[in-house]
């Protein structure tokens, strides 16, 4: 079977605000206030805790500091699993792309660099866990995007041929993940994420989940 394999950050989903909001739990945590802003620093949100940490600490004037980024990143974790869907939404058409692709014969996964417990969790809340047949997070192997393992074991356990896929994603891990698994890539350029997509050569760029269907078919033909 082909499979169709996505990035859950800022390519299904918008999850930047509860992700900046979860950091700034930690810096009132500090005494230092809301240090991070949800729409100037989305982007950074989509790379992790811990990039948002160094983010913080950084204009804290304490860039070296990553002994408070360790103490303060499961104070994150935490904080963020307590409010993990208040602000996160899924992009517009993405559900009805993901049933089309499985009306088309295709199996559809999840990859993402999210630990598996907090990816479960935000999908269960969104409803749309179940439309998706494998999911695999930073945690699930011993090694996470870019290395193409992860993508390799989700299209495996959607019930597919590993090199028969196409990863769904917003960011140079996503695209360095394809290209070491010798796969196409597709980049979404409506993500928080930002900058120049077409910059990274994917094998397409989607700017409407509507096109999703058709890209699909023409790049596993």
């Amino acid at each position: 079977m082909k499979t169709v394999i996505f990035d859950l950050d800022g390519t299904l989903a918008d999850t930047s605000g509860d992700l900046i909001a979860a950091a700034n739990t930690c810096f009132r945590d500090m005494g230092e206030g809301d240090i991070l802003n949800a729409k100037l620093d989305a982007g950074t949100a989509l790379r992790g805790g811990r990039a948002m940490l160094r983010l913080g600490m950084a204009r804290l004037g304490r860039p070296e500091d990553l002994a408070t980024v360790d103490l303060y990143y499961p104070i994150l974790l935490e904080a963020y699993g307590t409010a993990i869907d208040v602000h996160t939404q899924i992009y517009p058409r993405a559900m009805d792309a993901v049933e089309q692709l499985k009306v088309n014969g295709y199996g559809v996964g999840i990859c993402t660099n999210k630990p598996e417990g907090l990816a479960e969790t935000l999908l269960q809340r969104l409803g749309v866990r179940d439309a998706f047949a494998a999911l695999v997070g930073a945690d699930t192997l011993s090694v996470r995007k870019p290395d193409p393992e992860p993508l390799f074991e989700t299209a495996r356990r959607a019930g597919g041929d590993p090199m028969k896929s196409v990863l769904i994603g917003d960011s140079d891990t996503d695209r360095n993940t394809a290209k070491a698994a010798g796969v196409p890539c597709v980049l979404v350029t409506f993500g928080p994420a930002g900058g120049d997509m077409a910059a990274l050569s994917p094998e397409a760029l989607l700017q409407d989940y509507a096109d999703l269907p058709q890209i699909v078919d023409r790049l596993l033909a």
